[in-house]
């Protein structure tokens, strides 16, 4: 009895750790999209470079996902995830002093490219520390937290620079960041797995064009380019159609229309028993589907319909995460790890362009030119799949990524 009272606080600790790394990771990458309308006003610019705040954090993701695998296989798990959560923190601070978009910008790249050392490793770091039979459990904790970081990231950020001057959100953020790269250096313990030495880099590129080359996995890769694209595009512009008349939101108010985000991702395991029942196919159609229906919705003139239509559009694009992290799961026969990195890098690039490009269509119709826009990019991805994907169940290996945003 003794033995098991002085392990089960350790696996306690170790659980939060996740937890708290997963909040960690998702904390500070969108923070900025309440923020948008005072950046627009502070520069004096227009939508779509206030935008590049979150198209440089997305791209620095996608950017850094595969350098972040790599030198963990080849100095261990757990320095990769602490060093990263501690950058990230401390980049906060010249990001809150940067006097030009230009620098923001520089600041916000940068802590993306850090950010999968926290989030892609330590899915990495479950799956090889933990026990096969709790392997899931700890999956749930970590994107648990992603979903708490993500919302709680937003909000904070409205909430400060409602009554602080919006530089002070990064001093925050980036002071909660700290914290939490501290509690994870102190929750995790060290890897016990041997670290694996990374392949040589022809076998990676032999493997990576391969892979490439599976029409079923480069179509999984579009639509998960498409699917996080329709997601930051409807909530980056949805911020300044509600800052302007007839709403003119504060930033307190549009940080709180994230709690749509928390609504939608509840959702999310409804999406999980609908591909092991109806397969990858109808799933993803059903997500996207609502996603289109949500954005349709915000059309109308009320709070309470955007809100509704806002929920829609995240628990579509939850539901199709799920099909499309479980389709590659059975797709990829082999390098599943890299199949993986290669979808992460599609969705996060997705995410960098679905901030910026639908600016242009908002500058030039406003909102519903804007809805427009993505609604067909919503329509593709359902035409893609139908298109390269193979219906029905499959009862084989599901995969889990663990990216959630």
């Amino acid at each position: 009895m003794r033995g098991l009272g002085s392990i089960r606080p350790k696996l306690s600790l170790r659980t939060l750790g996740v937890m708290i790394a997963g909040y960690a990771a998702f904390l500070q990458l969108y923070t900025t999209q309440p923020l948008l309308p005072l950046l627009k006003e502070e520069f004096h610019t227009d939508e779509v470079a206030v935008s590049l705040t979150i198209t440089l954090a997305s791209l620095g993701v996608a950017f850094g996902a595969p350098l972040a695998g790599t030198i963990a296989d080849r100095i261990g798990r757990k320095k990769v995830i602490v060093a990263s959560a501690f950058l990230v923190a401390f980049i906060s601070i010249p990001a809150a002093f940067a006097h030009t978009l230009g620098w923001l910008n520089v600041w916000r790249f940068l802590q993306g490219v850090c950010t999968p050392g926290v989030f892609s490793v330590t899915v990495a770091y479950v799956n090889d520390e933990w026990p096969r039979l709790e392997v899931g459990r700890g999956v749930s904790y970590y994107i648990s937290g992603t979903v708490l970081g993500g919302f709680s990231g937003r909000t904070m950020s409205g909430l400060v620079a409602h009554y602080l001057p919006w530089r002070d959100v990064f001093l925050v953020v980036g002071a909660l960041n700290l914290i939490c790269a501290f509690a994870v250096w102190r929750m995790l313990p060290d890897d016990q797995s041997t670290i694996r030495t990374s392949i040589p880099w022809d076998r990676w590129l032999h493997a990576a064009g391969s892979h490439l080359r599976n029409r079923s996995l480069l179509s999984t890769y579009v639509v998960g380019f498409c699917v996080l694209f329709s997601l930051v595009g409807t909530y980056t512009y949805i911020t300044f159609r509600l800052s302007e008349p007839p709403f003119s939101f504060p930033p307190s108010v549009l940080g709180a229309i994230f709690f749509t985000y928390v609504i939608g991702a509840l959702l999310t395991p409804l999406a999980g028993r609908g591909v092991d029942r109806y397969g990858h196919r109808a799933t993803l159609t059903v997500g996207i589907v609502s996603g289109i229906c949500g954005v349709a919705i915000t059309l109308l003139p009320w709070v309470w319909t955007i809100a509704i239509g806002l929920t829609l559009c995240c628990a579509g694009v939850f539901a199709a995460q799920a099909a499309t992290n479980s389709f590659i799961g059975v797709t990829a026969k082999e390098n599943r790890a890299l199949a993986s990195g290669l979808y992460a890098a599609f969705y996060h690039t997705g995410g960098s362009v679905g901030a910026a490009v639908p600016g242009y269509f908002y500058q030039a119709g406003g909102w519903p030119a804007c809805a427009g826009f993505i609604a067909a990019v919503q329509t593709l991805t359902i035409c893609i799949a139908l298109r390269f994907w193979s219906g029905g169940r499959e009862p084989e290996e599901h995969a889990q990524l663990g990216e959630v945003d």
